[in-house]
Protein backbone atom coordinates (compact mmCIF):
# COMPACT_ATOMS: atom_id res chain seq x y z
CA UNK A 1 0.00 0.00 0.00
CA UNK A 2 1.63 3.55 -0.86
CA UNK A 3 0.82 6.97 0.28
CA UNK A 4 -0.78 5.90 2.64
CA UNK A 5 -1.18 9.65 4.15
CA UNK A 6 -3.38 11.04 1.20
CA UNK A 7 -5.44 8.66 2.13
CA UNK A 8 -5.48 9.37 5.73
CA UNK A 9 -6.10 13.38 5.16
CA UNK A 10 -8.61 12.70 2.49
CA UNK A 11 -10.94 10.06 4.83
CA UNK A 12 -10.46 12.34 7.74
CA UNK A 13 -12.04 15.69 5.64
CA UNK A 14 -14.94 14.09 4.81
CA UNK A 15 -15.57 12.30 8.48
CA UNK A 16 -15.09 15.87 10.00
CA UNK A 17 -16.48 17.96 7.43
CA UNK A 18 -14.01 20.30 7.71
CA UNK A 19 -10.08 20.90 6.21
CA UNK A 20 -7.74 19.17 8.30
CA UNK A 21 -5.35 21.91 9.68
CA UNK A 22 -2.36 19.52 10.04
CA UNK A 23 0.20 17.61 7.41
CA UNK A 24 0.07 13.69 7.98
CA UNK A 25 2.89 11.55 7.69
CA UNK A 26 1.62 8.10 7.63
CA UNK A 27 3.59 4.31 8.39
CA UNK A 28 4.58 3.85 5.06
CA UNK A 29 6.77 7.42 5.00
CA UNK A 30 4.37 9.58 2.87
CA UNK A 31 3.14 12.63 3.71
CA UNK A 32 -0.31 15.42 2.55
CA UNK A 33 -1.48 18.24 3.86
CA UNK A 34 -1.73 21.61 3.57
CA UNK A 35 2.20 22.86 2.98
CA UNK A 36 4.21 24.14 5.65
CA UNK A 37 1.49 23.02 8.19
CA UNK A 38 2.78 21.18 11.52
CA UNK A 39 2.82 17.77 11.38
CA UNK A 40 0.86 14.81 13.03
CA UNK A 41 3.39 10.98 12.51
CA UNK A 42 0.94 8.48 12.60
CA UNK A 43 3.83 5.67 13.56
CA UNK A 44 1.51 2.76 13.75
CA UNK A 45 -2.08 2.01 12.04
CA UNK A 46 -3.19 1.12 15.83
CA UNK A 47 -3.75 4.79 16.50
CA UNK A 48 -7.02 4.65 13.70
CA UNK A 49 -8.49 1.99 15.98
CA UNK A 50 -7.89 3.94 18.99
CA UNK A 51 -9.55 7.01 17.46
CA UNK A 52 -12.58 5.23 15.71
CA UNK A 53 -13.18 3.64 19.28
CA UNK A 54 -12.98 6.74 21.11
CA UNK A 55 -13.41 9.75 19.10
CA UNK A 56 -11.97 12.69 20.55
CA UNK A 57 -9.39 13.82 23.06
CA UNK A 58 -9.14 10.13 25.23
CA UNK A 59 -8.43 7.94 21.88
CA UNK A 60 -6.32 10.67 20.84
CA UNK A 61 -4.40 10.77 24.05
CA UNK A 62 -4.25 6.92 24.39
CA UNK A 63 -2.23 6.69 20.70
CA UNK A 64 -0.02 9.69 21.69
CA UNK A 65 0.90 8.08 25.47
CA UNK A 66 1.68 4.64 23.31
CA UNK A 67 3.71 6.21 20.71
CA UNK A 68 1.47 6.04 18.02
CA UNK A 69 1.33 9.32 17.23
CA UNK A 70 3.83 12.15 17.84
CA UNK A 71 5.29 15.14 16.10
CA UNK A 72 7.96 15.13 13.10
CA UNK A 73 11.67 15.12 14.39
CA UNK A 74 13.10 18.09 15.93
CA UNK A 75 9.31 19.71 15.67
CA UNK A 76 7.35 21.75 18.25
CA UNK A 77 4.38 20.51 19.94
CA UNK A 78 2.26 23.57 20.41
CA UNK A 79 1.54 24.15 17.23
CA UNK A 80 0.63 21.10 16.26
CA UNK A 81 -1.36 20.97 19.61
CA UNK A 82 -2.91 24.43 18.76
CA UNK A 83 -4.41 23.17 15.28
CA UNK A 84 -5.77 20.24 16.63
CA UNK A 85 -7.52 22.32 19.40
CA UNK A 86 -10.21 23.52 17.25
CA UNK A 87 -10.76 19.64 16.29
CA UNK A 88 -11.00 18.35 20.18
CA UNK A 89 -12.19 21.41 22.36
CA UNK A 90 -14.18 23.87 19.90
CA UNK A 91 -18.06 23.55 21.40
CA UNK A 92 -21.18 23.41 18.99
CA UNK A 93 -24.36 22.55 19.85
CA UNK A 94 -26.27 19.61 19.08
CA UNK A 95 -29.90 19.00 17.99
CA UNK A 96 -30.37 19.15 21.62
CA UNK A 97 -28.87 22.48 22.54
CA UNK A 98 -26.08 20.13 24.50
CA UNK A 99 -22.61 21.52 24.33
CA UNK A 100 -20.15 19.12 22.69
CA UNK A 101 -16.87 18.73 21.91
CA UNK A 102 -15.65 19.28 18.63
CA UNK A 103 -14.73 16.05 17.48
CA UNK A 104 -17.74 14.76 19.03
CA UNK A 105 -19.92 16.68 17.02
CA UNK A 106 -18.93 14.79 14.05
CA UNK A 107 -20.46 11.72 14.95
CA UNK A 108 -23.84 13.26 14.29
CA UNK A 109 -22.65 13.21 10.66
CA UNK A 110 -22.81 9.72 10.71
CA UNK A 111 -26.06 9.45 9.19
CA UNK A 112 -24.90 10.89 5.61
CA UNK A 113 -23.86 7.64 3.90
CA UNK A 114 -20.15 9.04 2.74
CA UNK A 115 -19.38 9.76 6.57
CA UNK A 116 -20.22 6.11 7.07
CA UNK A 117 -17.98 5.16 3.78
CA UNK A 118 -15.07 6.86 5.02
CA UNK A 119 -15.10 5.42 8.23
CA UNK A 120 -15.39 2.43 7.15
CA UNK A 121 -12.47 2.86 4.90
CA UNK A 122 -10.76 4.26 8.13
CA UNK A 123 -11.59 1.15 9.96
CA UNK A 124 -9.80 -0.59 7.09
CA UNK A 125 -6.60 1.25 7.19
CA UNK A 126 -6.26 0.89 11.14
CA UNK A 127 -7.02 -3.26 10.92
CA UNK A 128 -9.05 -5.65 12.77
CA UNK A 129 -11.17 -3.56 15.65
CA UNK A 130 -11.34 -4.12 18.83
CA UNK A 131 -8.56 -1.49 19.54
CA UNK A 132 -5.34 -2.27 21.77
CA UNK A 133 -5.96 -2.18 25.24
CA UNK A 134 -5.02 1.32 26.96
CA UNK A 135 -1.76 2.44 27.97
CA UNK A 136 -0.82 1.06 31.52
CA UNK A 137 -0.81 4.51 32.42
CA UNK A 138 -4.87 4.93 32.30
CA UNK A 139 -6.16 4.98 35.36
CA UNK A 140 -8.64 1.77 35.87
CA UNK A 141 -12.20 2.61 36.76
CA UNK A 142 -12.24 3.83 40.77
CA UNK A 143 -15.00 2.02 42.90
CA UNK A 144 -16.47 3.65 46.31
CA UNK A 145 -18.08 7.02 46.96
CA UNK A 146 -16.79 9.90 45.01
CA UNK A 147 -14.82 12.42 46.78
CA UNK A 148 -14.67 10.29 49.78
CA UNK A 149 -11.59 9.93 51.87
CA UNK A 150 -10.50 6.32 50.83
CA UNK A 151 -10.74 7.33 46.84
CA UNK A 152 -9.64 10.86 47.21
CA UNK A 153 -6.36 8.79 48.71
CA UNK A 154 -6.13 6.78 45.60
CA UNK A 155 -6.83 9.33 43.53
CA UNK A 156 -3.98 11.55 44.53
CA UNK A 157 -1.45 8.94 45.04
CA UNK A 158 -2.13 7.71 41.05
CA UNK A 159 -1.00 11.83 40.25
CA UNK A 160 1.45 12.00 42.68
CA UNK A 161 3.25 9.35 43.72
CA UNK A 162 4.87 8.86 40.11
CA UNK A 163 8.48 9.60 42.10
CA UNK A 164 9.84 12.50 43.70
CA UNK A 165 13.34 12.19 41.31
CA UNK A 166 10.43 12.74 38.09
CA UNK A 167 8.92 15.90 39.62
CA UNK A 168 12.20 17.55 40.58
CA UNK A 169 13.22 16.78 36.70
CA UNK A 170 10.25 18.63 35.74
CA UNK A 171 9.24 21.27 38.32
CA UNK A 172 13.26 22.30 39.18
CA UNK A 173 14.93 22.31 42.47
CA UNK A 174 12.09 24.92 43.85
CA UNK A 175 9.52 21.37 43.98
CA UNK A 176 6.26 23.60 43.78
CA UNK A 177 3.59 22.55 41.43
CA UNK A 178 1.22 25.24 40.62
CA UNK A 179 1.24 28.47 39.21
CA UNK A 180 4.82 30.75 39.55
CA UNK A 181 4.92 34.30 39.88
CA UNK A 182 6.84 35.91 36.48
CA UNK A 183 8.72 38.97 36.25
CA UNK A 184 8.65 40.97 33.30
CA UNK A 185 10.91 39.17 30.55
CA UNK A 186 13.11 42.28 30.65
CA UNK A 187 14.06 41.97 34.21
CA UNK A 188 16.07 39.43 33.43
CA UNK A 189 15.50 37.63 36.34
CA UNK A 190 12.37 35.12 34.69
CA UNK A 191 13.44 31.60 35.78
CA UNK A 192 10.92 29.12 36.90
CA UNK A 193 13.01 28.90 39.91
CA UNK A 194 12.56 32.49 40.85
CA UNK A 195 8.87 32.61 39.77
CA UNK A 196 8.68 29.85 42.38
CA UNK A 197 9.94 32.07 45.17
CA UNK A 198 8.41 35.38 44.25
CA UNK A 199 5.30 33.01 44.58
CA UNK A 200 5.79 31.72 47.69
CA UNK A 201 6.90 35.11 48.97
CA UNK A 202 3.37 36.31 47.20
CA UNK A 203 1.21 34.10 49.77
CA UNK A 204 3.13 35.06 52.53
CA UNK A 205 2.34 38.61 52.23
CA UNK A 206 -1.20 38.50 51.53
CA UNK A 207 -1.55 36.13 54.50
CA UNK A 208 0.35 38.83 56.72
CA UNK A 209 2.98 36.42 58.39
CA UNK A 210 4.38 37.02 61.50
CA UNK A 211 6.25 35.58 63.71
CA UNK A 212 4.66 32.88 66.34
CA UNK A 213 1.23 32.59 63.92
CA UNK A 214 0.16 29.22 63.17
CA UNK A 215 -0.59 28.19 59.50
CA UNK A 216 -2.15 25.14 57.76
CA UNK A 217 -1.30 24.22 54.26
CA UNK A 218 -3.51 22.59 53.06
CA UNK A 219 -1.93 20.23 50.09
CA UNK A 220 1.07 20.83 51.08
CA UNK A 221 2.99 18.77 48.07
CA UNK A 222 6.59 18.72 48.57
CA UNK A 223 6.47 21.19 51.42
CA UNK A 224 8.64 24.26 49.77
CA UNK A 225 5.39 26.93 51.14
CA UNK A 226 5.44 25.60 54.78
CA UNK A 227 9.68 25.64 54.93
CA UNK A 228 9.53 28.99 53.20
CA UNK A 229 6.78 30.65 55.59
CA UNK A 230 8.58 29.06 58.77
CA UNK A 231 12.09 30.38 57.81
CA UNK A 232 11.48 33.93 56.62
CA UNK A 233 8.32 34.61 58.68
CA UNK A 234 9.41 32.47 61.64
CA UNK A 235 5.54 30.55 61.56
CA UNK A 236 4.69 27.23 63.21
CA UNK A 237 3.49 25.62 60.50
CA UNK A 238 1.31 22.29 59.43
CA UNK A 239 1.59 21.34 56.01
CA UNK A 240 -1.27 18.27 54.98
CA UNK A 241 -1.10 16.03 52.11
CA UNK A 242 -2.15 12.80 50.74
CA UNK A 243 0.94 11.41 49.26
CA UNK A 244 3.31 9.34 51.09
CA UNK A 245 5.61 10.52 48.76
CA UNK A 246 5.58 14.09 48.91
CA UNK A 247 5.02 13.81 52.75
CA UNK A 248 8.48 11.87 53.06
CA UNK A 249 10.35 13.98 50.52
CA UNK A 250 9.03 17.09 52.83
CA UNK A 251 9.74 15.79 56.33
CA UNK A 252 13.65 15.27 54.65
CA UNK A 253 13.96 18.86 53.74
CA UNK A 254 12.34 19.92 56.87
CA UNK A 255 14.61 18.00 58.87
CA UNK A 256 18.25 19.16 56.51
CA UNK A 257 16.80 22.86 57.01
CA UNK A 258 16.26 22.21 60.86
CA UNK A 259 13.18 23.52 60.98
CA UNK A 260 11.64 20.22 63.09
CA UNK A 261 9.95 22.74 65.64
CA UNK A 262 8.66 24.96 63.81
CA UNK A 263 7.02 22.55 60.94
CA UNK A 264 5.06 19.50 60.93
CA UNK A 265 3.91 17.14 57.30
CA UNK A 266 1.07 15.28 58.18
CA UNK A 267 -0.13 12.30 55.86
CA UNK A 268 -3.87 13.69 56.94
CA UNK A 269 -6.98 14.96 54.63
CA UNK A 270 -8.71 18.48 55.24
CA UNK A 271 -11.44 16.78 56.84
CA UNK A 272 -9.74 15.01 59.24
CA UNK A 273 -7.83 18.25 60.76
CA UNK A 274 -9.33 19.14 63.83
CA UNK A 275 -6.36 21.21 65.86
CA UNK A 276 -7.12 24.67 65.32
CA UNK A 277 -7.87 27.51 65.61
CA UNK A 278 -4.98 28.69 62.53
CA UNK A 279 -3.91 32.09 61.96
CA UNK A 280 -4.05 31.67 57.94
CA UNK A 281 -4.66 28.97 55.94
CA UNK A 282 -3.32 28.76 52.59
CA UNK A 283 -4.92 26.00 49.98
CA UNK A 284 -2.63 26.28 46.63
CA UNK A 285 -3.56 24.01 43.81
CA UNK A 286 -5.33 21.87 46.23
CA UNK A 287 -8.84 22.51 45.82
CA UNK A 288 -9.29 21.37 41.96
CA UNK A 289 -9.51 18.04 43.51
CA UNK A 290 -12.43 18.64 46.35
CA UNK A 291 -15.01 18.27 43.93
CA UNK A 292 -18.11 20.04 43.35
CA UNK A 293 -20.46 18.06 45.65
CA UNK A 294 -18.26 17.91 48.42
CA UNK A 295 -17.03 21.96 48.04
CA UNK A 296 -19.23 23.72 50.48
CA UNK A 297 -17.91 21.36 53.36
CA UNK A 298 -14.52 22.33 52.15
CA UNK A 299 -14.89 25.93 52.65
CA UNK A 300 -16.96 25.39 55.77
CA UNK A 301 -14.15 23.05 57.47
CA UNK A 302 -11.23 25.64 56.61
CA UNK A 303 -13.50 28.25 57.79
CA UNK A 304 -13.49 26.27 61.27
CA UNK A 305 -10.03 26.23 61.80
CA UNK A 306 -9.26 29.77 61.46
CA UNK A 307 -9.26 31.88 63.89
CA UNK A 308 -11.64 35.23 63.95
CA UNK A 309 -9.71 37.63 61.99
CA UNK A 310 -7.84 34.68 60.27
CA UNK A 311 -7.26 34.67 56.38
CA UNK A 312 -7.58 32.14 53.99
CA UNK A 313 -5.23 32.28 50.50
CA UNK A 314 -7.17 29.95 48.24
CA UNK A 315 -5.15 29.53 44.71
CA UNK A 316 -7.48 27.21 42.00
CA UNK A 317 -7.54 26.22 38.72
CA UNK A 318 -11.08 27.84 37.11
CA UNK A 319 -12.91 26.91 33.87
CA UNK A 320 -14.99 29.31 31.57
CA UNK A 321 -18.96 28.98 32.81
CA UNK A 322 -20.99 27.32 30.36
CA UNK A 323 -24.82 28.78 29.63
CA UNK A 324 -26.51 25.01 31.24
CA UNK A 325 -24.04 24.43 33.97
CA UNK A 326 -25.22 20.94 34.32
CA UNK A 327 -23.66 20.25 31.10
CA UNK A 328 -20.43 20.39 32.40
CA UNK A 329 -18.62 17.20 32.46
CA UNK A 330 -14.93 16.64 33.47
CA UNK A 331 -12.26 15.84 30.77
CA UNK A 332 -11.62 12.42 29.78
CA UNK A 333 -7.50 12.75 29.14
CA UNK A 334 -7.54 14.46 32.59
CA UNK A 335 -9.32 12.13 34.63
CA UNK A 336 -7.80 8.88 33.01
CA UNK A 337 -4.07 9.87 33.21
CA UNK A 338 -3.70 13.10 34.98
CA UNK A 339 -5.98 14.14 38.04
CA UNK A 340 -8.44 11.28 38.57
CA UNK A 341 -11.84 12.84 39.82
CA UNK A 342 -10.69 16.16 39.44
CA UNK A 343 -12.85 18.97 38.79
CA UNK A 344 -12.74 22.35 37.60
CA UNK A 345 -15.65 25.17 38.69
CA UNK A 346 -15.94 28.89 37.55
CA UNK A 347 -14.59 31.54 39.98
CA UNK A 348 -17.75 33.05 40.42
CA UNK A 349 -19.01 29.59 41.65
CA UNK A 350 -15.96 29.59 43.96
CA UNK A 351 -16.23 32.81 45.38
CA UNK A 352 -20.05 32.32 45.86
CA UNK A 353 -19.84 28.97 48.17
CA UNK A 354 -16.82 30.61 50.11
CA UNK A 355 -18.60 33.82 51.31
CA UNK A 356 -22.01 31.10 52.05
CA UNK A 357 -19.76 29.25 54.43
CA UNK A 358 -19.22 32.75 56.18
CA UNK A 359 -15.58 33.86 54.40
CA UNK A 360 -15.54 38.00 53.42
CA UNK A 361 -13.70 37.69 50.13
CA UNK A 362 -10.88 40.68 50.12
CA UNK A 363 -9.33 40.34 46.90
CA UNK A 364 -9.06 37.95 43.85
CA UNK A 365 -6.46 38.25 41.11
CA UNK A 366 -6.08 36.30 38.25
CA UNK A 367 -2.56 34.27 37.11
CA UNK A 368 -3.59 33.00 34.20
CA UNK A 369 -0.80 34.72 31.83
CA UNK A 370 1.42 33.01 34.70
CA UNK A 371 0.20 29.43 34.64
CA UNK A 372 1.25 29.34 30.84
CA UNK A 373 4.54 30.73 31.30
CA UNK A 374 5.28 28.44 34.25
CA UNK A 375 3.57 25.23 31.85
CA UNK A 376 6.04 25.79 29.01
CA UNK A 377 9.13 25.68 31.50
CA UNK A 378 8.34 22.85 32.76
CA UNK A 379 7.58 21.16 29.34
CA UNK A 380 11.18 22.49 28.34
CA UNK A 381 12.91 20.63 31.85
CA UNK A 382 10.99 17.55 30.95
CA UNK A 383 12.01 17.42 26.93
CA UNK A 384 15.27 18.37 28.03
CA UNK A 385 15.90 15.71 30.33
CA UNK A 386 12.86 13.28 28.27
CA UNK A 387 15.19 10.26 27.95
CA UNK A 388 16.13 10.52 31.92
CA UNK A 389 12.16 11.39 32.58
CA UNK A 390 11.41 8.23 31.14
CA UNK A 391 13.53 6.31 33.17
CA UNK A 392 12.16 7.67 36.27
CA UNK A 393 8.91 6.92 35.52
CA UNK A 394 7.75 5.66 32.36
CA UNK A 395 8.02 6.01 28.84
CA UNK A 396 4.27 6.25 28.48
CA UNK A 397 4.17 8.59 32.02
CA UNK A 398 6.51 11.21 30.55
CA UNK A 399 4.59 11.21 27.33
CA UNK A 400 1.34 12.20 29.46
CA UNK A 401 2.70 14.89 31.10
CA UNK A 402 4.49 16.11 28.20
CA UNK A 403 0.65 16.31 26.52
CA UNK A 404 -0.96 17.58 29.66
CA UNK A 405 1.40 20.42 30.08
CA UNK A 406 1.57 21.61 26.74
CA UNK A 407 -2.03 21.30 25.90
CA UNK A 408 -2.66 23.06 29.66
CA UNK A 409 -0.24 25.97 28.41
CA UNK A 410 -2.27 26.39 25.36
CA UNK A 411 -5.68 26.12 27.26
CA UNK A 412 -4.44 28.94 29.35
CA UNK A 413 -3.34 31.18 26.90
CA UNK A 414 -6.59 30.81 25.13
CA UNK A 415 -8.57 31.70 28.27
CA UNK A 416 -10.39 28.28 28.44
CA UNK A 417 -9.02 28.18 31.72
CA UNK A 418 -8.18 30.34 34.32
CA UNK A 419 -5.81 30.66 37.98
CA UNK A 420 -7.44 32.92 40.24
CA UNK A 421 -5.51 33.66 44.01
CA UNK A 422 -8.98 34.18 46.24
CA UNK A 423 -8.21 36.34 49.71
CA UNK A 424 -10.77 35.59 52.48
CA UNK A 425 -10.82 36.48 55.80
CA UNK A 426 -12.85 35.48 58.89
CA UNK A 427 -14.32 38.52 59.46
CA UNK A 428 -14.98 38.52 63.40
CA UNK A 429 -18.22 40.59 65.00
CA UNK A 430 -16.78 43.83 65.57
CA UNK A 431 -16.45 44.02 61.21
CA UNK A 432 -12.29 44.44 61.44
CA UNK A 433 -10.88 42.62 58.58
CA UNK A 434 -7.22 43.32 59.93
CA UNK A 435 -6.60 44.18 56.12
CA UNK A 436 -4.79 47.67 54.74
CA UNK A 437 -6.81 50.10 53.14
CA UNK A 438 -4.51 49.56 49.51
CA UNK A 439 -4.25 45.70 49.56
CA UNK A 440 -2.11 45.39 46.34
CA UNK A 441 0.33 47.25 48.45
CA UNK A 442 1.26 43.21 49.14
CA UNK A 443 2.82 43.55 45.70
CA UNK A 444 5.75 45.33 47.72
CA UNK A 445 8.91 43.13 47.91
Amino acid sequence: MTDVASRLHTLAERVLGAPLPVRIRAWDGSEAGPPGAPVLRVRHRRALRRLLWRPGELGLARAWVAGELDTAPGEDLYPLLDRLAGLLWEREESSEGAPQRGALAALSRLRDPDVRDAVRQLAALGGALPPPSPPPEERRRSFGIRHSVLRDRKAISHHYDVGNDFYRLVLGPSMVYSCAYWEPPASGSATVDNAQRDKLALVCRKLALREGQRLLDVGCGWGSLVLHAAREHGVHAVGITLSHEQATYARKRVAEEGLTDRVEIRVQDYREVHDGPFDAISSIGMAEHVGRERYRQYADDLYGLLRPGGRLLNHQIGRRPLTDESAYSVDEFIDAYVFPDGELAPVGQTVSVLEEAGFEVRDLESLREHYALTLRAWVANLEAGFDRAARLASYGRARVWQLYMAASALAFEHNRIGVNQILAVRTPGDGASGLPLRTREWRAV
